[in-house]
């Protein structure tokens, strides 16, 4: 960064929020800023807002971008795209930002690179155009929020009325849900949290990163979205039944069938994601037969009563939180993904006990990898038969059941209890026992 940058009150924050969009517009994952990165509370939040922001109205900035730069996006122009979609998002969807600030702050951000310093005129001109459009620019379709892969993937399955509430979900993102090891009014009332269902809370508010709310150190509670704490519920095994966790990390969903009295093997295949799964456990003061193994060919000569089997998938159900999901093109290895799930999935059936139970769980919207795979597991194997899941099961919330009796929860679904809580990831459940 230029000593210039430093003068200039808030442009750090935006050239820092810039070339973090830059890193994930090139592939990678989201990571927010630590206090190690930048200091200030107040800044950190803005950056990571910035760049929160720009990944949910991406398929919006997309449109924008595609209108307003006549011969396409230079080439080799450093962070320019990055800087100009911190600017839009500042100037369209962040009512607080004053207007003309937003717009000098970007073309400040691109004169700061030397590669990218000859194109601030344009910038300026882009920007100073959308401000006088701010109307049309700021009411596209909330469908166009998604890649075309998307709608039509998902146009197929779910209706429009479901997109249209996929696109709110994205835009409202997601509240911070919490499983809690002892649910009680008064813990509720520490963690200013509503209960869910069954040990499941939402924070709707909160002033402080999670490792500060009450009962993170003394392992009272652990983060997992809704939807995401359901399927292991379902196991309904006798307390002490060896169960295998097939890919376990990072430990969410080992921890409730610890939780639930089991005696737990937690298999994966990645050295550091078994560390993060020894510290969260630890924490939560829980204990499992940790294993580092490929689950694809991982043997056990004593089988498991039940198996938990959580398949890595293209993770599109998880787009309120992780909104880059959409643009990472994890679609294109679909099938590679799909391979490697019937891979898990033999191999969890050959370990399973005569009578045991699979649960098959992803955090996907894409049917190829959910419901297909449930499919196909009826008609691959003939030991295999379908456990239904009951409403009764899920607190009486029948919608989250379809009609095969199956779990399938989408962002733009609530959960039904005194009070309506609105919004999960999307994700998919079945169960299986094996005669």
């Amino acid at each position: 960064m230029t000593n210039n940058s430093k003068k200039i009150i808030g442009l750090k924050v935006r050239l820092l929020a810039a070339q973090r969009l830059q890193t994930i517009l090139k592939g990678k994952n989201f990571i927010p800023f630590d206090a190690n990165e930048i200091n200030d509370g107040r800044d950190r939040a803005l950056a990571n807002r910035l760049v929160t922001t720009a990944l949910r109205y991406y398929g919006h900035l997309n449109i924008i971008l595609a209108q307003t730069l006549k011969k396409g996006m230079p080439k080799k122009s450093a962070d320019f795209e990055a800087s100009m979609r911190i600017g839009l998002v500042e100037l369209l969807f962040m009512d607080e930002m004053a207007e003309h600030s937003s717009i000098f702050l970007a073309v400040e951000a691109i004169k700061n690179n030397k590669k990218s310093a000859h194109l601030s005129k344009l910038a300026n001109g882009i920007l100073r155009h959308v401000q006088r459009n701010k109307n049309e620019f700021n009411n596209l379709p909330l469908i166009d929020l998604f890649p075309d892969w998307a709608k039509n993937n998902w146009g197929k399955v779910y209706d429009k009325e479901a997109l249209e509430g996929f696109g709110k979900a994205l835009l409202k993102g997601a509240e911070l849900d919490l499983t809690l090891k002892n649910v009680d009014e008064k813990q509720l009332k520490t963690l200013n949290a509503q209960r869910v269902i069954f040990d499941s809370v939402r924070i709707f508010e909160r002033n402080c990163p999670i490792v500060e709310l009450a009962g993170y150190e003394s392992g009272n509670w652990w983060a997992q979205d809704v939807a995401s704490s359901l399927p292991a519920r379902l196991m309904r095994l006798k307390t002490n039944s060896r169960v295998l966790d097939m890919c376990a990390a990072p430990g969410g969903k080992t921890a409730q069938l610890i939780k639930q009295g089991y005696d737990v093997s937690a298999l994966e295949i990645d050295e550091k994601r078994i560390e993060r799964l020894k510290e969260n456990l630890k924490r939560l003061n829980y204990s499992a037969n940790i294993l580092l193994a490929d689950a694809t060919t991982y043997e056990n000569q004593e089988k498991f009563d039940g198996i938990f089997l959580d398949a890595p998938c293209s993770s599109t159900g998880t787009f309120r939180r992780h909104p880059e999901v959409l643009w990472q093109r994890r679609h294109e290895k679909s099938e590679f993904i799909i391979e490697l799930q019937q891979k898990l999935i033999n191999n969890a059936i050959s370990l399973l006990k005569q009578g045991g139970i699979l649960i098959y769980a992803t955090c996907s919207l894409e049917k190829k990898e959910s419901e297909k795979q449930a499919d196909w597991i009826l008609k691959t194997y003939s030991k295999m038969i379908s456990s239904p899941i009951k409403p009764s099961e899920l607190e009486g919330n029948n919608h989250l059941v379809d009609k095969n009796g199956w779990l399938r929860a989408t962002p733009n679904m609530s959960v039904f209890n005194e009070k309506n809580i609105d919004g999960m990831d999307g994700f998919f459940a079945a169960r299986f026992i094996k005669q």
